[in-house]
């Protein structure tokens, strides 16, 4: 069975890959192990680049004998010499190659060097008579050999759907790519930070849940064998964070990986990042400001800029950012009085021609319809950033009702760019009223909604035990990261998005 697999897949190697095969067993042969252990740089290119490049030749003089390695990305052969180009992932620099300097042995495997072969060099810095820094290689060494081509390299890899799927050689082939998913790690590590700076405490809770709820979603469904149990894959942490708030935690947060079945587009993976706190004895208003100082922060300290450019829009992050309740922006973007969008059929008449089922828009509740009018005709106009307060009771079951006017929550959402990146809310509290909101979601699940949430009758104990005021939010890290890296699809700022599956083989070779 494993040879059957074995020969398989070799069967699909080209003749490229054998000629490379052959290099592989020459050095086999010769007593070169072409995949070393032993050989460790001591520097990187980047580092080689800051000491040198601002130097002349003649202060560089003689200096120290650096280790280096990376992967070849291009070679100028001329015979007796040659400049590879190599990739350590901090930058490329190139290494000299020439057969009176570098030694028997490593000129030796020179010639049995690829594109995309990763080598070990020990040398000393020099500028070429062009002006160029080098590497002039005392020592070579070939310590991994590439069997597989890339890409040919001045177009590198352009399918969007193969640099999805192998993302490795997009990044060998792209540095861009690989400085845009650096530049999301490092927004995630200062939004750490900064709440670790506001004393919250980071907690991991359960990716499976044996009640889907948190959030409106349909759940992704899994069964544990030894329990027998139906299972469902995290929507939202939002129930398990709030019984930590019960537990006696005032400030807490979760970075987590969440999982909704449902479609994907430019800006939704069926996988996806979010950041969710909460914070015991604050309320939606406090998170407002927390939220605007904390997206100030990471374009100052990350982004180093107040303006980031998104297609045709130039966004400004510094604040102070629009307020506005959603009656106050439907009215404002569809030129309405407030009267008017206190009535229902003035929004059945502003959501003529929407594409939507007019059955169903006619059964619509004012509130249900008032958030449908600001989805279709407001949220995409929301390029800079905006909070939108005030939402119906009936759209927001874990919000707590507003002390005044109890049709509506103490909830914001905010915007950039067109697109929810946040989600905030005073948590609901009152036990009796959680049940009852949890009872009409069931009821909506039980006529076929299938986002509706169950009911949680353990959070509901724990609200019983009594949780105090706390305001909590979620703000999705992959779109808040592709707003700040110019990123038009959602799949370009994370490393392995959902793909279909790839056919490798003919469903005869399968079976």
């Amino acid at each position: 069975m494993k040879d059957k697999h074995v020969r398989k897949w070799t069967e699909l190697f080209g003749e490229q890959m054998h000629v490379r095969l052959e290099k592989r067993k020459k050095l086999e042969e010769s007593g070169s192990n072409p995949y070393k252990n032993h050989l460790k740089p001591n520097t990187t290119f980047a580092h080689l680049i800051s000491e040198y490049s601002h130097k002349t030749k003649e202060e560089i003089g003689e200096t120290p004998r650096y280790k280096v390695a990376g992967r070849v990305m291009m070679v100028r052969d001329f015979g007796k010499a040659a400049f590879l180009q190599c990739d350590d992932g901090t930058t490329r620099f190139q290494l000299y190659v020439n057969k009176q300097v570098t030694s028997e042995a490593g000129f030796k495997e020179y010639g049995l060097l690829d594109f995309g072969d990763i080598v070990y060099a020990e040398g000393d810095v020099f500028k070429t008579m062009k002006g160029e820094l080098a590497l002039n290689a005392r020592e070579l060494s070939i310590i991994t050999k590439s069997i597989r081509p890339l890409p040919e390299k001045f177009h590198g890899l352009t399918d969007a759907e193969l640099r999805y799927r192998m993302r490795y050689v997009d990044m060998i082939m792209n540095p861009e790519t690989r400085d845009k998913l650096r530049k999301r790690s490092e927004i995630v590590r200062y939004i750490r930070e900064y709440f670790y700076r506001h004393d919250f405490l980071e907690v991991e809770t359960p990716m499976l849940h044996s009640v889907a709820g948190g959030a409106t979603a349909k759940p992704f469904n899994t069964h544990h064998n030894a329990l027998n149990m139906e299972l469902f894959m995290r929507i939202a942490p939002e129930l398990h964070l709030k019984r930590l708030i019960v537990g006696g935690y005032n400030k807490v947060f979760e970075m987590n990986r969440c999982f909704r079945n449902e479609g994907l587009s430019l800006k939704h993976n069926p996988e996806f990042t979010t950041i969710e706190f909460y914070w015991a004895y604050a309320n939606f208003e406090d998170l407002m400001d927390f939220t605007e100082h904390l997206i100030s922060e990471i374009a100052e300290h990350v982004i180093k800029s107040d303006l980031v450019i998104f297609g045709e829009h130039e966004i400004n992050l510094k604040g102070p950012y629009a307020r506005l309740t959603m009656r106050e922006a439907v009215a404002k973007y569809t030129n309405s009085t407030a009267e008017q969008i206190n009535d229902r059929t003035h929004l059945l008449g502003l959501l003529k021609g929407v594409n939507q089922d007019p059955k169903k828009v006619q059964a619509l509740s004012w509130g249900r319809l008032l958030v449908l009018a600001f989805e279709e005709l407001v949220e995409a106009k929301l390029i800079q950033p905006t909070f939108i307060t005030e939402y119906p009771t009936e759209v927001s079951p874990l919000s707590r009702r507003n002390d005044t006017n109890p049709e509506f929550v103490d909830r914001f959402e905010f915007f950039m760019n067109g697109w929810e990146v946040g989600n905030a809310f005073s948590e609901l509290n009152n036990p009796t009223d959680q049940l009852d909101r949890f009872a009409d979601q069931a009821m909506a699940k039980e006529a076929g909604d299938d986002e509706a949430s169950e009911v949680d009758y353990d959070f509901v104990r724990a609200l019983e035990y009594g949780m105090p005021p706390t305001a909590g939010q979620g703000i999705g890290i992959d779109r808040l990261v592709m707003i700040l890296t110019n990123s038009s699809t959602i799949r370009d700022v994370m490393l392995f998005p959902l793909l279909k599956k790839e056919q490798m083989f003919s469903e005869a070779e399968e079976e």
